[in-house]
C-alpha cells in the first residue's frame, strides 16, 4: 500500500518543463482556410502544429520571388556623371593654367621695365593695360585724409594698410597711394609722428587695377573710418581723389623693414607679382578623381549580382 500511494503521488506531481507537451492555443478570430467560415471547434489547446486547424504549410502558402536580376539602382547615374564632370573640369583647368602663366609673364615683363612718370591725367579705363607697371609721382601726402585698411597680418603681426592721398604738383590732381603696412600698436598718428613725411615727396610704386570685394568681406564704413578692403571708387569719392591706385614698393630688406616699423614708417610691398598659380594641382586633382570614379563605375557594372540578391524571397502572408 505504501509503495502504491508513493507511485500515485509521483504521477500526480507536476512534471518538469522538459517533459511537458508544447501547448499552442488556436485562434477563433481567423476563418477556416477551407470553407472561409467560422466552422472550427471551440478554442482548445493542441500538442503539435498538425492538430492546429489554422496551420498552413509552405505547400499551401508557397513563397514568391521579390528580387531577381536587379543589379544596379539610381546611384549608377551619379556614378556615370562624376568622371565626366571631373574630366571636364580638369580640361578647363588646363586652359586656366595657360591663361594664368601668360598673365604672370606679362606682369613680370612690366615690372622689369624702368619706372615711368605718372601722367597728369590718367584714364581709369586704361589702367588695365598698365597693371603692375612701375610709376612714380611727386606731391604732398594728405595725412589729414589718411585711411587704414584692416586688419592685415604681416610676419604674424596684426596691423593695417595705410592709404594716403597724394596731392600732385602742378595740376593739383590727387591719387591714392597704398604706403604699406604698420603694426596695430601704431594705429594712431600721434604714436608715429616721425613716419608722417612732410613736404614734397616722390612715391614710386606699382599702378594697380581696382580691387574686387569677395562675399566674405564686410562693407566699408567711411563715415566711421572703418575700411576692410580697398574699394578704390569709394575711397576716391570719400577723399575727393581720382580713382587711381598706386602701391608703394621697397627693396626686400629685413633690417630696413625693422627700422621703418620702429620709426612708424609704413613697410611697402616688394616689386613682384604675387598672383597665385595652383592650376597644375587642380589639373592633377580633377583628372585623378575622374580616373578613380571611372574605375569604380567599371567595377560596379562588371560585377555580377550576388547569390543573396537572387535568393531573396518573401512569403505571401507569413
Amino acid at each position: 500500500m505504501k509503495s502504491q500511494s508513493y507511485v500515485l503521488r509521483i504521477l500526480r506531481s507536476p512534471r518538469p518543463a522538459a517533459f511537458r507537451p508544447i501547448l499552442r492555443p488556436t485562434l477563433q478570430s481567423r476563418p477556416c482556410p477551407k470553407c472561409g467560415q467560422s466552422c472550427l471547434p471551440p478554442r482548445r489547446y493542441v500538442h503539435t502544429p498538425a492538430e492546429d486547424p489554422y496551420f498552413e504549410s509552405i505547400v499551401d502558402n508557397p513563397p514568391v520571388l521579390v528580387k531577381q536580376n536587379q543589379k544596379h539602382g539610381p546611384g549608377l547615374i551619379v556614378l556615370v556623371l562624376i568622371p565626366a564632370i571631373a574630366f571636364g573640369l580638369g580640361t578647363w583647368q588646363i586652359f586656366r593654367l595657360k591663361w594664368k602663366t601668360e598673365l604672370i609673364a606679362r606682369f613680370e615683363d612690366r615690372i622689369l621695365r624702368p619706372p615711368l612718370p605718372l601722367p597728369p591725367r590718367v584714364d581709369p579705363d586704361a589702367i588695365k593695360d598698365f597693371d603692375y607697371r612701375r610709376v612714380y609721382a611727386t606731391g604732398l601726402l594728405r595725412h589729414d585724409q589718411e585711411m587704414l585698411i584692416g586688419p592685415r597680418v604681416h610676419d604674424g603681426k596684426d596691423g593695417f594698410l595705410v592709404v594716403t592721398p597724394l596731392q600732385r604738383e602742378g595740376d593739383g590732381s590727387t591719387i591714392l597711394v597704398n604706403r604699406g603696412w604698420i603694426p596695430k600698436k601704431l594705429k594712431r598718428q600721434m604714436d608715429r609722428k616721425t613716419g608722417l613725411l612732410m613736404g614734397p615727396v616722390t612715391v614710386e610704386g606699382l599702378l594697380r587695377e581696382p580691387w574686387k570685394k569677395n562675399m566674405f568681406t564686410p562693407d566699408n564704413k567711411p563715415e566711421l573710418g572703418e575700411f576692410y578692403f580697398p574699394d578704390v571708387e569709394q575711397m576716391a569719392k570719400f577723399t575727393g581723389s581720382d580713382p587711381i591706385w598706386v602701391e608703394e614698393t621697397m627693396q626686400p630688406d629685413l633690417v630696413k623693414a625693422y627700422d621703418r616699423e620702429a620709426a612708424g614708417i609704413p613697410i611697402g610691398r616688394p616689386a613682384e607679382v604675387n598672383l597665385r598659380n595652383n592650376h597644375t594641382q587642380y589639373i592633377f586633382t580633377w583628372y585623378a578623381l575622374s580616373a578613380a570614379t571611372a574605375i569604380m563605375f567599371w567595377m560596379v557594372v562588371k560585377k555580377p549580382p550576388s547569390d543573396v540578391a537572387r535568393r531573396v524571397r518573401q512569403n505571401k502572408a507569413w
